[in-house]
C-alpha cells in the first residue's frame, strides 16, 4: 500500500466518499480529527458506515488510547464481524478476512495497549487478518521499537511525528534532519521484526505539493514504503514517488532474469556491473510493487 488517506470518522460526507478518493487504503479516524464531544457519536457512526462497506475494502481505523481505544475496537470489530456475516457468500470465510476492515491503527501505541486490542482482535478470530499498525508518538515507543515491531498482530509501524517531535521539544527544519534518528530506527525496526516497511507521516501543508514530493523521495530513500496522507491531492504525489518507474520495472526484470540465467550466483548487470543476491532482492521488491499495484 502507497497511500493511506485520513478521513474523519465524525464527518459522514466525507466517510461517504472515502473509497473512491483513489487512496490504497482509508484510515477511518476516531482520534485527533474528533473533538472529544463527538468521540460516541462518531463511534457510532463508524460502526454504522463500516458494516456497509463491501469485504475487502482496504479500510483501516484508528482507535483512540487507553481504555477509550479498547472500546472503539470491540465496536468495529463487531461491526465487520457483522459485515462479513451478513450473506452466505461472506459467512463462509473468516470473520476478519471476509470484511471490509484491513487493521487498526493504534493512537500512543505502547505494548500494553497493543496487548490489550491483540486480545479484542483473537476473540473474534485466532486465525483472522485483521492486524495492528501502531502510532509510534513518544519518546517511549521510540525506544521500544523493536519490540513494538515484534508484539503480536503488528503489520507495519507508522509515527506520529508532530505529537513525538513537541514531545521531544524539536522543530524540524526545511530537510527534516531532526527526524532522522527516529525514521531510520523504525525502518530498523521493522526489517527485523520482519514486517511490512513503514509508512511515512502525514504532512499538513496539502497545498505544496512540490514540497510533498521532495520529502517523500527523501523518505523512499529511508525505506520507507507508503505514506499517510490528510488531502486527497496528495495521493497522486505519493503514488508517484511509490510506484516504480517503467525504467526502473525493466532494469529490475533484467536483473533478476540475469541473476536466474546465471544459477543463483554473481553475474553482471546490462552495465557491467557485478550484482548479487543483495542486489537481486531490491529488484525482485521493485517488482512485488507492481504486481500489487
Amino acid at each position: 500500500m502507497r497511500s493511506f488517506l485520513y478521513v474523519p470518522g465524525n464527518r459522514p460526507r466525507m466517510l461517504e466518499s472515502a473509497l473512491s478518493r483513489g487512496a490504497d487504503a482509508v484510515i477511518v479516524d476516531l482520534e485527533d480529527a474528533v473533538p472529544p464531544a463527538e468521540k460516541p457519536a462518531a463511534r457510532d457512526a463508524v460502526t454504522a458506515w463500516l458494516a456497509d462497506q463491501e469485504p475487502g475494502a482496504p479500510v483501516f481505523v484508528r482507535v483512540n488510547a487507553g481504555p477509550e481505544g479498547v472500546e472503539d475496537a470491540r465496536a468495529v470489530v463487531t461491526a465487520a464481524t457483522r459485515a462479513s456475516s451478513a450473506s452466505p457468500a461472506r459467512s463462509s470465510r473468516p470473520p476478519a478476512s471476509g470484511s471490509a476492515l484491513r487493521g487498526l491503527v493504534v493512537a500512543k501505541a505502547d505494548l500494553g495497549q497493543l496487548a490489550a486490542l491483540a486480545g479484542v482482535l483473537d476473540a473474534v478470530g485466532p486465525a483472522g487478518g485483521l492486524g495492528l499498525v501502531p502510532l509510534l508518538e513518544t519518546p517511549q515507543a521510540v525506544l521500544a521499537a523493536a519490540a513494538i515491531a515484534s508484539a503480536p498482530r503488528v503489520t507495519r509501524l507508522q509515527i506520529g511525528e508532530a505529537d513525538l517531535a513537541a514531545e521531544l521539544g524539536v522543530t524540524p527544519g526545511e530537510d527534516e534532519r531532526e527526524l532522522l534518528l527516529v525514521r531510520s530506527a523504525v525502518v530498523l525496526a521493522s526489517s527485523a521484526a520482519g514486517i511490512e516497511p513503514p509508512a511515512a507521516a502525514v504532512t499538513t501543508d496539502f497545498r505544496d505539493l512540490d514540497a510533498l514530493r521532495r520529502s517523500t523521495v527523501a523518505l523512499k530513500r529511508l525505506g520507507f514504503r507508503g505514506r499517510a496522507c490528510i488531502h486527497p491531492a496528495q495521493i497522486p504525489v505519493v503514488h508517484e514517488v511509490f510506484t516504480p518507474s517503467p525504467d526502473e520495472v525493466a532494469e529490475a526484470r533484467d536483473l533478476v532474469q540475469r541473476f536466474e540465467a546465471a544459477g543463483g550466483g554473481v553475474c553482471l548487470d546490462a552495465r557491467g556491473r557485478m550484482v548479487d543476491l543483495a542486489v537481486v532482492r531490491n529488484a525482485r521488491r521493485t517488482l512485488s510493487v507492481v504486481s500489487a499495484t
